[in-house]
C-alpha cells in the first residue's frame, strides 16, 4: 500500500545519541531501531499520539477486522520473516481480544510483540471506561512482560520487550498507560540486542557424536528449531553424512525438504506411515530442535511407533524442554543449526557403524515411502460404516482425493497455513515443502480461526510467495471477516474452504463414542461462501469436481500475482478421518435410569 502523497519521505533509521522528545516519539523511534515496518491492529484513542507518527517513521499500520486476527497476522509475519511480528489495539476489550492469538504464538515460539495500551495511570483501579488489569491476563502466555511505570523509561522498556521476544523465542507484552505517551522526556534510543546461540556443551556434543557413530539405524527427527535457526542446510549435511532417514515433527513439514531422498514425512496426528515405520526401527534418534511434544509422538494409524529401546539425543535451545516428555540419553542445550554443524564436524572422517548396512537402510526408506504414497493414492473413502454411508449419499468430492489434487497443483514456493479440524488435520498427510518457513499451524494450542489471518500476515512479510490457507467451514465462519483486511489493505491471498457442513473433528467423537447422537456439530443453512467472498470484494468459486481442483488453485495463484484474493469453496463429503486422540474419550457410562438409553451399546 503506497504512502499518502502529502506525507514526507519516511526516515531510514532511528535517531542516535541523547535527545529531548515526547514518549510517543521515543516509542516510535524504538520501533524503527528494531526494524519494524508493519504493525497489525485496530485504531484506538489510547495510542493515537504514537500512531500519528507511524507514516513519518516508515511504519505501515494494517487495519484488521478483529484483534484476534491481527495477533495471528503478527504471528504469521514473524514465522515467515524471522523478525518481530507486532500488534496493537485499544485498551480493555481491544487488548483482551488478543489473548487467543498470543497464546497460539506462545506455542509456536513466535517473536510477537503485543503492545497493550492501558487505562491512564491516574484512573487505574477506579473502574473507568474500557478498564481491566492487563498484565495478569497475559502472564502465562508470554515470555516476558514490560510495564512502562514511568514515561522516561519508554524507550528502554520498549526495546527490552523486542529483545526478549527473540531471546526467549516467544511473544512478549509491552503494557503502556495511555497518559504516558504524552509529555517530554530526554533519552537515547537503545540499539537492538543480538545474541549468538551456541552449539551446546562440548561434553554433551561428544557423547551425542559417539552415540551416532555407533548407531546401526540412526533416524533424525527435525523440528521447528531447525526452521527458527535457519539450520536446514546443516540438518541436510548431517543427514547425508549418516545417510539417516529424516522425519519431521508434528506440523513442521517444512523442517526438511520433501524432495530429498532421505525425507520420510511427519510424525504425529495424520502423519506419514513411512516416517512412523522407519523411526520404530531406530536404535538412535536425534531429535534436532524439537521439544518432542506429546501430541506429536502419539500412536497413529494403529502404529505405536515411538522406539522403546532407542537412545534419544535431544537438541533444544530451551534447557527446560530436555527430557521433559520423553526420556533421553543425551540432552544438548543449543541452537539446532550450530549443534548439527558441530555434530557433523565430530563425525566426519570417523568410522560409522551405520555405513555397514547403508544400502539395506536406504532400500527400506525407499520402499516405505513408495508404499505410503501408493496408499494415499488409493485412499478413496474412509472405512468406518458411518463415513461409507455418507459417501454413498453424496456426489461431492472425497476430502482425501481433493487434498491430493491440491498437493499436486501447489505453486512453487507456496506458504500454507492450516486451521484446526478434521480435514485440515488430514492435510498433514499431503503437505510437502522444499523450503523452510512454509507451513504454519496453531501448534498444540489448536484454536479455530487461526489459518486465514495467519496467512495474511505471512503474505505481508513475503509478498512474492503464494499464500494459501486451508480452513474448515466452521473455522471459516470465525475468520472470514478478515476478507475485509485483504481487500482494504491490498493483501492478496487464497483461502481454500472445506465445506462439509459440520464440525468434523467433534462429529467423529459422536460417531465413535456416542452412537451417532449428533448435537451441535451440524452446520446447516450456511451461506454460499463463494458468494459471500464476492460480496466482500474478493473472488469466490464453488468447486464440486476433482478435475476442477488443480486448475482452480492455479488460477487463484495467478490472481494473487494480479493482487486479488480468492476463496475456493470445496464441496466435500462428510466422511471423517481418524479422531484427534482415541485415548482422549471413553465409551460413556450412565447410572441414572433416565439417561440409560444414551449408554453406548
Amino acid at each position: 500500500m503506497n504512502k499518502p502523497a502529502d506525507l514526507p519521505t519516511p526516515v531510514a533509521s532511528a535517531v542516535t545519541g541523547r535527545h529531548r522528545m515526547t514518549p510517543s516519539e521515543a516509542f516510535v523511534e524504538t520501533l524503527v531501531a528494531q526494524g519494524v515496518k508493519d504493525v497489525f491492529g485496530i485504531v484506538g484513542s489510547a495510542y493515537m499520539d504514537a500512531l500519528d507518527l507511524f507514516p513519518l517513521a516508515g511504519i505501515r499500520f494494517i487495519s484488521v477486522a478483529h484483534e484476534q486476527g491481527g495477533g495471528h497476522m503478527a504471528d504469521g509475519y514473524s514465522r515467515v520473516s524471522g523478525r518481530h511480528g507486532v500488534c496493537i489495539a485499544q485498551n480493555g476489550p481491544g487488548i483482551t481480544n488478543y489473548v487467543t492469538s498470543v497464546a497460539a504464538a506462545y506455542w509456536a515460539h513466535s517473536p510477537v510483540v503485543c503492545i497493550t495500551p492501558e487505562t491512564g495511570s491516574m484512573t487505574l483501579g477506579l473502574g473507568g471506561f474500557q478498564e481491566t488489569d492487563q498484565l495478569p491476563i497475559f502472564s502465562r502466555i508470554t515470555k516476558y512482560q514490560a510495564h512502562v511505570n514511568n514515561k522516561a523509561r519508554m524507550a528502554e522498556l520498549t526495546s527490552r520487550a523486542f529483545d526478549r521476544a527473540h531471546l526467549e523465542l516467544g511473544p512478549t507484552q509491552l503494557n503502556i498507560p495511555r497518559d504516558f505517551f504524552y509529555g517530554d522526556i530526554e533519552c537515547e534510543i537503545p540499539r537492538p540486542m543480538t545474541i549468538e546461540r551456541g552449539a551446546g556443551g562440548e561434553k554433551s556434543l561428544d557423547e551425542a557424536a559417539a552415540l551416532l557413530a555407533s548407531a546401526k539405524f540412526p533416524v533424525i527427527l527435525a523440528g521447528g528449531g531447525v526452521i527458527m535457526a535457519n539450520g536446514q542446510p546443516e540438518a541436510i549435511a548431517l543427514a547425508e553424512l549418516l545417510q539417516a532417514p529424516v522425519a519431521v515433527s508434528y506440523l513442521h513439514n517444512d523442517a526438511f525438504p520433501a524432495k530429498h531422498a532421505l525425507w520420510c514425512g511427519p510424525l504425529g496426528y495424520q502423519g506419514s506411515k513411512a516416517a512412523m515405520k522407519l523411526i520404530s526401527q531406530a536404535d538412535v534418534v536425534l531429535a534436532l530442535g524439537t521439544r518432542l511434544g506429546p501430541f506429536g509422538t502419539l500412536p497413529q494409524h494403529g502404529i505405536d511407533y515411538w522406539p522403546k529401546q532407542a537412545k534419544i539425543i535431544q537438541v533444544d535451545a530451551d534447557a527446560k524442554m530436555l527430557g521433559l516428555v520423553k526420556p533421553i540419553s543425551v540432552g544438548i542445550c543449543g541452537d539446532a543449526k550450530a549443534a548439527a554443524a558441530a555434530l557433523s564436524a565430530r563425525l566426519k572422517g570417523r568410522a560409522l557403524a551405520c555405513q555397514a548396512n547403508q544400502a539395506d537402510r536406504l532400500a527400506k526408506v525407499k520402499a516405505e515411502k513408495a508404499a505410503w504414497e501408493a496408499e494415499l493414492d488409493g485412499w478413496t473413502h474412509e472405512k468406518d460404516a458411518w463415513s461409507l454411508e455418507q459417501a454413498k449419499s453424496s456426489a461431492h468430492m472425497h476430502p482425501r482425493q481433493m487434498l491430493r489434487e491440491l498437493e499436486r497443483a501447489m505453486p512453487e514456493g507456496a506458504m500454507v497455513s492450516t486451521d484446526i479440524g478434521n480435514i485440515c488435520s488430514v492435510s498433514n498427510s499431503y503437505l510437502r515443502f522444499d523450503r523452510p518457513r512454509s507451513m504454519f499451524a496453531a501448534m498444540s494450542f489448536g484454536n479455530c480461526g487461526y489459518a486465514f489471518p495467519t496467512i495474511i500476515g505471512a503474505k505481508v512479510a513475503a509478498p512474492d510467495r503464494p499464500a494459501i490457507a486451508y480452513v474448515g467451514d466452521g473455522a471459516w465462519g470465525m475468520s472470514f471477516g478478515e476478507l475485509q483486511t485483504c481487500v482494504r489493505e491490498a493483501i492478496p491471498v487464497t483461502a481454500v474452504v472445506f465445506n462439509n457442513g459440520q464440525w468434523g473433528a467433534e462429529k467423529k467423537n459422536h460417531v465413535d463414542f456416542y452412537a451417532n447422537r449428533f448435537l451441535g456439530v451440524n452446520l446447516d443453512k450456511q451461506p454460499s461462501w463463494a458468494a459471500v467472498a464476492k460480496a466482500m470484494g474478493a473472488e469466490g468459486h464453488r468447486i464440486e469436481k476433482l478435475s476442477d481442483v488443480g486448475p482452480a488453485l492455479r488460477a487463484a495463484a495467478a490472481a494473487q500475482r494480479d493482487g486479488r484474493t480468492t476463496v475456493l469453496e470445496m464441496m466435500v463429503t462428510r466422511e471423517l478421518g481418524d479422531p484427534f486422540r482415541r485415548d482422549a474419550l471413553a465409551l460413556p457410562t450412565r447410572h441414572l435410569a433416565k439417561y440409560k438409553s444414551t449408554e453406548a451399546k
